[in-house]
């Protein structure tokens, strides 16, 4: 997968692609919007900075979805939620706010992928003992399916999404029940609690505190 990082301060590009790249990603990158703006042609996704020299990153995000269905992904230091708004409203696919680590980017973009489509039609996750069909909406566990609600289904999909990376509670909210839930979290915590009964072992689903979870491969 090819990404086009749109960002003028090298001191957050370099170790960024670095990073991308050794999680296996073809990176391109772009210092100037005008750069960004040739190049966005040839990305399978792109990283957007809203603060570049030559172009508001919020116009550069207009220009692109003019002429493009390809995902993007705002990396900015604004994080107010008008900024937010806005930009989802010009055609970024999502936006995350700095600082952010290179595992929690490279989630949000295997996810937006997933959303969008990228080709690979992924309908079946296979951790070990754990199966989990995407299609069918089951999951099996040493060849016994699980008994599980939607919700735990749902949960247990968005975790396993990128294991190893932290999955922090209000997106694990926003995503598995809603951009817009105000409930309390604690309902979080009684699916996580009732998903690893199910599970039959704890380890699957490791707390990070203060954070999120985590959901562990190769159990």
């Amino acid at each position: 997968m090819k990404l086009l990082l749109i960002e003028d301060d090298p001191s957050i590009s370099e170790p960024l692609a670095d990073g991308l790249r050794r999680s296996g990603f073809e990176v391109a990158a772009a210092a100037t919007a005008a750069s960004g703006l040739e190049q966005a042609g040839q990305a399978d996704l792109v990283l957007l900075d809203l603060g570049l020299p030559d172009l508001d990153g919020a116009e550069v995000c207009r220009r692109i979805r003019s002429t493009s269905t390809v995902p993007i992904i705002v990396v900015s230091a604004r994080g107010e939620e008008i900024d937010r708004v806005m930009l989802l409203e010009s055609g970024a696919d999502d936006y995350l706010v700095k600082p952010f680590g290179t595992r929690e980017l490279i989630a949000r973009v295997r996810a937006v992928m997933r959303r969008v489509g990228d080709g690979d039609h992924e309908t079946v996750r296979d951790f070990g003992s754990l199966r989990i069909d995407l299609d069918a909406h089951r999951a099996h566990l040493g060849g016994e399916e699980l008994d599980l609600t939607p919700k735990e289904f749902d949960l247990l999909t968005h975790l396993s999404s990128a294991p190893g990376s932290i999955h922090r509670r209000r997106d694990i909210l926003e995503a598995v029940w809603d951009e817009h839930w105000y409930g309390p979290s604690k309902t979080l915590d009684v699916h996580v609690a009732s998903l690893r009964r199910k599970l039959g072992d704890p380890g699957w689903i490791e707390t990070v505190r203060g954070v999120g979870y985590r959901f562990v491969d190769g159990r």
